[in-house]
């Protein structure tokens, strides 16, 4: 390896790039140092050596494009006065090769360049000895990694939209058009089961709108008794009951050019159901005890996990009212018709988690992840959630076991997998093959798999289509 890299002290390598300019057939054949030299340079990866105290003996051209610093300004140089990486105090990869003798693959690594900046690579490092094995220093290979970043950082976005996290065909049509609803102004009415994410839809509707830097209000409509949620609702004046010892504004009022969400709205009682009304109608209400109209001009978004249209046949819910709510609907799937969401948003969670606590916790096993994917998860994201959270705390290792799960994730998931028929897996696999189009890659990613652990199953089972 020595023989092959060679020193930037050398002379040829300072003339390897322009060497023989006019070479023909009576040239003068180029000696090994020489040849050496021009490989070095044409290595596409940013390639540098150090000796055994970290002074750097060698840089290619491509260190020079993506350092920014000269070889003649880089060769004689602490490599950490160079390369100024984030890793170069505590754990730097170069000297913890030298000292254990392990190469190091595919490091992460922040550089600051010449021009100061930030520039994220991936590294690998190998020892450098002589003819008699000795160490004489090491070599470093690295690669830029900012467009595979920027790509990641794309990708990353796209599955992100505020607070929520999707890959779900549904859910990404419903990203592509909140910001079309929130502009609109219009009142909206967002359903879905429990835990399913409305209240974080409802958040981006109103950070989207033009409404953002003003309030935006919840209340839930199933925490409050009928007369508690009036007052809420529209306030009240000095002396209406008992208790009310002072003037008290409503939501309504406090809302005020902002943004109203009724929270599982189809719990409102009926009696409250036309007051509401009226102020959608014309924005008027009146605070309890009061004779003075008040107006608002709250946008108001409503949620519920309840299917309206049956509680208006029952008579539990005015049809009126309802049309006034739902001039928008926003309807978020369950859990279980996301499954492909789960690893993303379990990647989300441990994140969350990880700044928080600073744990250093970087996944799931692959148990844990079927596991999951096959757990039906009645409280949806809220207690993927809380189950992510559960198993964080008692992780004793860096990757989460099954052991770590909740107890009744993991009694509910023993349960089916007895339950489960020896040809269950090839049905599975099927299933999710024609949810994904036929498409097997994401059809892998979906079921937690590697590719090639897939495809060999897919020979396995004999499925081909």
């Amino acid at each position: 390896m020595t023989q092959s890299i060679p020193s930037d002290k050398d002379p040829a390598s300072a003339t390897a790039g322009s060497a023989r300019p006019d070479a023909g057939a009576d040239a003068t054949p180029l000696d090994e140092h020489e040849i050496a030299a021009i490989i070095f340079d044409s290595i596409s990866e940013g390639v540098f050596t150090v000796d055994n105290t970290c002074r750097i003996t060698a840089f290619n051209r491509a260190a020079e494009g993506i350092s920014g610093f000269l070889r003649q300004e880089a060769v004689g140089q602490f490599c950490f006065d160079i390369f100024r990486s984030d890793i170069c105090q505590s754990r730097c990869a170069l000297r913890n090769t030298m000292a254990n003798g392990k190469e190091m693959h595919d490091a992460r690594v922040t550089i600051l360049t010449r021009d100061g900046r930030r520039v994220p690579i991936s590294v690998h490092t190998t020892l450098l000895r002589d003819p008699r094995g000795r160490v004489v220093g090491a070599a470093e290979f690295f690669r830029d990694m900012s467009a595979l970043e920027n790509l990641r950082h794309e990708l990353d976005n796209a599955r992100q939209f505020g607070k929520l996290v999707s890959s779900n065909q549904k859910m990404q049509k419903i990203f592509g058009l909140l910001p079309q609803i929130a502009e609109s102004e219009c009142n909206v009415l967002i359903q879905g089961p429990s835990g399913s994410g409305k209240e974080l839809v409802a958040e981006a509707i109103h950070n989207l709108s033009p409404r953002k830097d003003n309030r935006y209000i919840r209340i839930n409509c199933a925490a409050l008794p009928e007369n508690l949620l009036e007052s809420e609702l529209f306030g009240y004046v000095k002396g209406a009951f008992t208790d009310a010892k002072r003037d008290k504004p409503g939501h309504f009022l406090l809302a005020q050019g902002g943004t109203l969400l009724l929270d599982e709205i189809a719990e409102m009682p009926v009696s409250l159901q036309s007051k509401l009304l009226r102020v959608l109608n014309n924005g008027e209400f009146q605070p309890l005890g009061s004779t003075r109209t008040l107006r608002t001009d709250a946008r108001i978004l409503s949620s519920t996990n309840r299917d309206l249209l049956q509680m208006i046949r029952q008579g539990q819910f005015r049809e009126d009212l309802y049309y006034r709510i739902n001039v928008i609907n926003v309807q978020i799937p369950p859990l279980r018709e996301r499954l492909e969401d789960i690893p993303l948003l379990i990647d989300h969670f441990l994140d969350r988690l990880g700044r928080r606590r600073r744990k250093g916790i970087r996944g799931v096993s692959s148990e844990v992840l079927q596991r999951l994917r096959s757990y039906d998860f009645p409280g949806n994201i809220r207690e993927l959630d809380n189950a992510i959270e559960h198993a964080y705390v008692l992780c004793a290792g860096n990757v989460i076991r099954v052991e770590d799960l909740p107890e009744h994730i993991r009694e509910a998931t023993d349960a089916q997998n007895r339950r489960l028929p020896p040809d269950s897996e090839e049905a599975i696999i099927r299933d999710t093959l024609q949810r994904a189009g036929g498409n097997r890659a994401k059809a892998a990613r979906e079921l937690g798999m590697h590719r090639s652990t897939f495809w060999r199953k897919l020979k396995r089972l004999g499925i081909k289509d």
